[in-house]
């Protein structure tokens, strides 16, 4: 079997994450957070959508961590985030870790919305 590294070019993959925190690109980063391929930024929870919807163009799918476990999103937000083109897909934070950098090797328009754990 080959095993090929994994080239994310510029983009910022999600390197680990912990108790409170994310290791983004090398970078630790502390509380909730919004990741893009070209940034990472504080996320102020559900009810945060400025930022992501500011940057609305360069994603298609936002995978939105919920923390430990799976919860559903509120309404408000999956609205908001529909209504801006973005597709929501809420799961538990080391699924949404996982799944971000899996889609970002692929090249795909992608973001994450992480609590953390």
């Amino acid at each position: 079997m080959k095993i090929t590294e994994i080239d994310y070019d510029a983009a910022k993959p999600i390197d680990s994450y912990g108790d409170g925190f994310f290791r983004v690109d090398n970078e630790v980063h502390r509380g909730p957070m919004l990741i893009l391929p070209d940034a990472v930024l504080p996320w102020g929870g559900f009810g945060d959508t400025a930022a992501i919807i500011a940057n609305a163009g360069k994603i298609d799918v936002l995978f939105v961590g919920t923390g430990r476990e799976i919860a559903h999103l509120p309404a408000d937000l999956r609205d908001t985030l529909e209504a801006a083109g973005v597709g929501a897909e809420p799961m538990a934070t080391p699924s949404a870790c996982r799944t971000y950098n899996v889609l970002l090797s692929e090249g795909r328009r992608i973001g994450a919305a992480l609590l953390p754990v």
